[in-house]
């Protein structure tokens, strides 16, 4: 009766490993794979994932904000807007946009929630116009136009702001400009 009774549950236990542990995954790849491949790949352009904010140095690209690859960085920091250490990080954002040429947005000066946004307000990335333009030599107009087909809009046309990807901006500027 014992020897039974464990026969069955050590087939129950094979099954359940099989069913759930081998072939529901398996399906479940299988489906993301089929219909969302992209985004169940890591959502990756050229040169990284889109979901993530990358670094991008020097006027002849559009920035994002600040330190998109610090590991510190990925959570909020509870600094109040009296905190001294919050104040001179600012401070420093300012004076480092400002020797850029670019008269910086809230976004281009402060982290987000989870510090590895990739996203801008079309603002932001209309400010530093003038910044890529002169580096790479070409017109603010032409920039204009390439910053506004890279706006994305509002989800379901009411939910969030707009914004521009930094990444797929610089990716598009380098198919401008005649580069990758």
């Amino acid at each position: 009766m014992v020897l039974r009774q464990l026969r069955r549950a050590v087939i129950l236990a094979v099954l359940f490993l099989v069913v759930c542990g081998l072939a529901y995954p398996l399906a479940e790849t299988a489906a993301a794979q089929g219909f969302f491949g992209y985004q169940a790949n890591g959502s990756l352009g050229a040169n990284g994932s889109v979901l993530i904010g990358q670094t991008f140095t020097g006027p002849s690209f559009f920035h994002t904000r600040p330190d998109p690859n610090n590991p510190m960085a990925s959570g909020g920091s509870n600094l109040g807007p009296r905190s001294a250490k919050l104040v001179a990080q600012v401070k420093s954002q300012i004076a480092y946009w400002h020797s850029l040429g670019v008269s910086p947005t809230n976004d281009l000066v402060t982290t987000s929630g989870s510090g590895l946004d990739p996203d801008i307000s079309p603002a932001a990335a209309y400010a530093q116009v003038p910044m890529v333009a002169k580096a790479r030599g070409l017109s603010a107009g032409s920039l204009d136009k390439l910053v506004a087909s890279q706006i994305h809009g509002r989800q379901l046309g009411f939910l969030g702001s707009p914004y521009v990807n930094v990444l797929e901006l610089n990716q598009a500027l380098g198919h401008l400009a005649g580069g990758s």
